[in-house]
């Protein structure tokens, strides 16, 4: 099984707008999940999903935040599995190309591990697409 998801998104938009959008709590409770987050190595998060997202409660601690590097653990309530999701940005050609990884899902025990893999990896999808609708409402707005 894999245990690491990788995906890469193209946002046109300005390398600061994202960094803002994926850092910053106000933005990310406004496309992502209600967030008590600050991007400061060390910060013990909270995002407190609804019954859509199919968890109520994530958890993690930041261990980097750099412009435009984000690393944070990512533990889904009820479980004890840490995984790692990863954040880099990258401005090219006047885009921004965002690589997200989220390592460690064999963390998850047997046939945990495939289910939660697969929900993840359509999650991230969901949630980049959730990205750009809130970025072009920016821009728009």
């Amino acid at each position: 099984m894999k245990d690491t998801i990788t995906k890469e998104y193209f946002f046109n938009h300005s390398i600061d707008k994202v960094w803002n959008a994926i850092s910053r709590e106000e933005e990310i409770s406004s496309w992502f999940i209600k967030a008590n987050f600050k991007a400061e190595k060390g910060y013990r998060y909270t995002f407190k999903a609804d019954e859509e997202h199919g968890c109520t409660q994530i958890t993690g601690e930041v261990k980097e935040a750099n412009p435009y590097t984000l690393i944070y653990t990512w533990v889904v309530e009820g479980t004890k599995a840490v995984t790692t999701v990863t954040w880099r940005l990258e401005q090219i050609d006047g885009k921004t190309k965002l690589n997200l990884q989220h390592s460690g899902i064999s963390n998850y025990a047997g046939e945990t591990a495939v289910s939660m893999f697969n929900s993840f990896s359509a999650g991230w999808d969901n949630c980049a697409e959730e990205l750009t609708k809130f970025l072009n409402r920016e821009v728009h707005a």
